[in-house]
Formats: C-alpha cells, sequence, structure tokens
C-alpha cells in the first residue's frame, strides 16, 4: 500500500479537503451551541452554571483525551481512528439533538468532546505524513489553519440561522449528514499509516492528564463563587499535583502518552501556547459576544449569528496574504503580529456601552480581531508539527489541539469567573450597566493575554524557527498498512 506522501496530487488535496472538512465539526462545535444557548436554557430548564457547561463538558472532553486519541491514532490506526471518531461524534450529536434533558445534553456533549479527541490528532497526523515538506505543505497547514481558525465564528453563524429558522437541536443534528459524507470520503481516499515501534500505552499518563485538567477546569468554575474557598482551592491544587505528576510519568515511562521530546523544543512550545491562548481567546470572548449581541443589543439569534461573521471575513480575507508571508518572513514576525492585531480588536470592544450600536462598536472590533486571528493561525499549525518524527506525529498533533481545547476550557472558566466578580460588585449586580461592565472586562482581559502571547512569540520563536524545528530531529520510515 503506497505512503500518503506519495498519492497523486489531485489525491492529496483531496484528502486535504477531507480532513479539514472534519477539523471545522471538531471547531465548530466548539461554539455552534453558543447562539442556541438561551433557547436551550429554557427548553431543558437549565441553570446558568448548567448552562456553561454545555459548552465546557465538550472542550473539556475533548482537552482532556486527545493525548490518548493521538496516540490510539498512532498505534491502532490513523485512518481507522479517524473513521471511528467520526461515527462516535454523529452519534453523540444525535443524542444531544434528541435529549429531553439537561443532564442528557451535557452527556452527549461529553461524549462529543471524547469522540473529537479521537478525530481531531487523527486527521492532523494524516496531514503531516501527506504533506511532508516544502510549499505544498506551507499551502495546505495555511488552508488547515484557516479553516481551524474560522471554525468557530462560522458556528456562531449557524448556529444562529439554525436556532432561527428550525431549533437549537439542529444544532448539534446537522453534523450527521456532514459526518455520513465524511466516513464516505476517508474509506475512499485514506490508506492506512501508524508508528512503528512499541505499540504500549500509557495507562498511568492517560488518568493523570485526564483527572489533572478536569480537577483544574472544575476548580476554575467553582471560582466563579469564591477563589478562596476550601472547594476551589482543594481542586485546584489535586488539578496542578496530578498535571506534575504526570509530567514525571512521562520523564521516566518507556511508551509515554506525550513523549517529552515532543514539546521540548522551544520553539514548538511557544506553539503549543499559542494555540492555548488562541483558544482562551476564541472561545471565552466568543461567548461572551454572544451574550452581548443577544442580551444587550437585543438581536436575533440569527442576527447574532450575522454580527459575528467579520471575524469570519477577517480571517478569510488574511489567509492569502499571511501564506504568502509565511514562506517570506517565517511565523516569528506574523506570530507577533496576529496577537497584538486582535488585542487591539478585543481592546476596542472593551469599550461598548449599554446604549451602544453594533456598527460603532463591535462591528470595527471584530473585523480587526479577524484580521489578527488570520494572521495567527496561517503559522501555527505548522510550527506545531514540523519536524515531528512520523511515529510522534500523532501525539505532536494531539499536543496542539489539546493545548487550544484546554486553553478554551481554562480560558472561559476564568473569563466567567471575571464575568460573575464584576457583576457582583456592581452597584446593581442585575443591572444592564453591570452586565455590560462585565463583557468589556472580559474582552479587555482577552486582549491583554494575547500581548502576553505576543511577547512569548518573541521571546521563544527564534527568526529561522522552521528550519531550526525541522533540522531538530531525525525521522525514522513511517510504517504504512
Amino acid at each position: 500500500m503506497t505512503s500518503p506522501a506519495s498519492a497523486a496530487p489531485a489525491r492529496r488535496w483531496w484528502i486535504l479537503a477531507t480532513v479539514s472538512l472534519t477539523q471545522l465539526l471538531v471547531v465548530l462545535d466548539g461554539t455552534i451551541v453558543n447562539v442556541a444557548l438561551p433557547s436551550a436554557q429554557i427548553d431543558l430548564g437549565l441553570s446558568d452554571t448548567a448552562r456553561q457547561w454545555v459548552v465546557t463538558a465538550y472542550a473539556l472532553a475533548f482537552g482532556a483525551f486527545l493525548l490518548l486519541g493521538g496516540r490510539i491514532a498512532d498505534f491502532w490506526g490513523r485512518r481507522r481512528t479517524f473513521v471511528l471518531g467520526l461515527v462516535l461524534f454523529g452519534a453523540a450529536s444525535a443524542w444531544g439533538g434528541l435529549a429531553h434533558s439537561g443532564a442528557e445534553l451535557l452527556v452527549a456533549r461529553g461524549v462529543q468532546g471524547v469522540a473529537a479527541a479521537l478525530m481531531a490528532p487523527a486527521a492532523l497526523a494524516i496531514m503531516t505524513v501527506t504533506f511532508p515538506h516544502g510549499r505544498e505543505r506551507n499551502t495546505a497547514f495555511a488552508i488547515f489553519g484557516a479553516v481551524a481558525g474560522a471554525g468557530s465564528a462560522v458556528g456562531l453563524l449557524l448556529g444562529g440561522v439554525l436556532t432561527e429558522f428550525l431549533s437549537w437541536r439542529w444544532c448539534l443534528l446537522v453534523n450527521v449528514p456532514f459526518v455520513v459524507a465524511g466516513v464516505v470520503a476517508a474509506l475512499l481516499l485514506l490508506t492506512e499509516s501508524r508508528a512503528e515501534g512499541d505499540r504500549r500505552y500509557d495507562v498511568l499518563g492517560a488518568v493523570t492528564v485526564s483527572t489533572g485538567l478536569a480537577a483544574l477546569v472544575y476548580g476554575l468554575t467553582l471560582a466563579e463563587e469564591s477563589w478562596t474557598s476550601a472547594a476551589t482551592l482543594g481542586m485546584l491544587a489535586l488539578g496542578l499535583l496530578l498535571l506534575a505528576a504526570f509530567v514525571l510519568v512521562e520523564s521516566r515511562s518507556n511508551h509515554p502518552l506525550l513523549p517529552l521530546r515532543v514539546v521540548r523544543h522551544r520553539a514548538r512550545a511557544a506553539a503549543f501556547l499559542l494555540q492555548a491562548i488562541a483558544g482562551a481567546v476564541m472561545i471565552g470572548a466568543m461567548l461572551y459576544l454572544t451574550f452581548h449581541l443577544q442580551i444587550v443589543l437585543g438581536l436575533s439569534p440569527l442576527q447574532a449569528g450575522l454580527g459575528s461573521l467579520p471575524i469570519t471575513g477577517g480571517i478569510m480575507v488574511t489567509v492569502p496574504f499571511a501564506t504568502r508571508m509565511l514562506n517570506q518572513i517565517g511565523p516569528r514576525r506574523q506570530l507577533i503580529l496576529g496577537p497584538l492585531i486582535s488585542a487591539l480588536g478585543l481592546a476596542y470592544l472593551s469599550l461598548i456601552t449599554v446604549d451602544g450600536g453594533y456598527w460603532t462598536q463591535v462591528f470595527p472590533g471584530v473585523l480587526v480581531m479577524g484580521v489578527g486571528m488570520g494572521f495567527t493561525f496561517v503559522p501555527l499549525q505548522n510550527l506545531s508539527l514540523l519536524g515531528v518524527a512520523p511515529h510522534d506525529a500523532g501525539a505532536a498533533a494531539a499536543t496542539a489541539n489539546a493545548s487550544n481545547q484546554v486553553g478554551g476550557s481554562v480560558g472561559l472558566a476564568v473569563m466567567t469567573a471575571l464575568y460573575v466578580g464584576v457583576t457582583a460588585n456592581a452597584d446593581d449586580p442585575a443591572s444592564a450597566q453591570a452586565t455590560v461592565d462585565g463583557y468589556s472586562a472580559v474582552f479587555l482581559a482577552t486582549a491583554g493575554i494575547l500581548v502576553a502571547a505576543a511577547v512569548v512569540a518573541a521571546a521563544l520563536i527564534g527568526k529561522d524557527a522552521m528550519k531550526d524545528v525541522a533540522a531538530s530531529e531525525q525521522a525514522p520510515l513511517l510504517h504504512v498498512g
């Protein structure tokens, strides 16, 4: 059986289309329910805390199981894992769309996250072995990154359309036909590939990282009520302790879930950190943008979805320029420029007022934010995976996706705690002014996080990062078949 990299050029681009569609589903599902949350909350009788967990359950399960999903893809087979993840994702989407209670919806969202944890690293590993090097790789990863970057905003728009004209349930049911198309394309186009060598699973590593991340995010959720309570501090401490134990386990394991060589290179480690920051911004800021559009500006779900469209437009317009710039100036300058541009857009959004309008107070900010994210997403996926040995492709892809999703989970929990704190300390916590002040604080905080991201890029990513990472590892032969 032939290697994915040796497939006919036309077939390689069809493979790109298939895995990009899957990545769109994975990212889109992180935000498509945002616009639908007010309707789903009323229909299923969800509390405000449970409402947040409709988003968090997906992102947390996704991030917590990604490393294990990456290793399953490496050892069991990337094509096989990709198809299994798609089927499970479609089944969970149907379950969530037909849910009769809030508990059912939350569990279905968690199962969706587990399925995405199988699909996403397999898809990115397939990309890595299909486009191993050269200009084609840069173009392919630029397209893949743009799809991933635009997915959050597309999710808001599609969620608005479906909620407005059908029902919030279709925000989940819509996945099913796309899953069917993805499975058919995968069976026709993809060849099997897997890693050579020891294929034992790191069970202790999987347990420590999954429970550690869950404890950390749950602790941050408890911080909405009090940062100093025993429950909050206990869960945060447990989460950090388990994550530290995970690093210790990985350093001593003969078959680690996350080989530390994957994150040891400075530029690649910076890319993973920037993935986490991008996840925090896209999930946290986008959720509160949706709330502002519907609750304060009084827009319908469809109008709120359309109101987020400039982010997608900014990303898509920027991608061609960012792709050409990547070949000319490298990733370092783009990963400094992109976050700073997005930070400027979010800082503008933080100036919202109770009686302000969309076109003057929201549109300029979201458009500028989208442009900055376009410059950020194009080099990010490429830098995260460049130079990774083929037998570590699944683990590296999982780390990149896990960074994004865990960043989103942690970011949403922190932003929610910040919002609750600001509104609770207002003279009238139930007033529109208190609500707007809370949203403004979230936007300003995410702007600050993006400035920190630019500093990280400047400090850790060298001028010749692409060449440096590519030369940092010897790539053993990939087993295919």
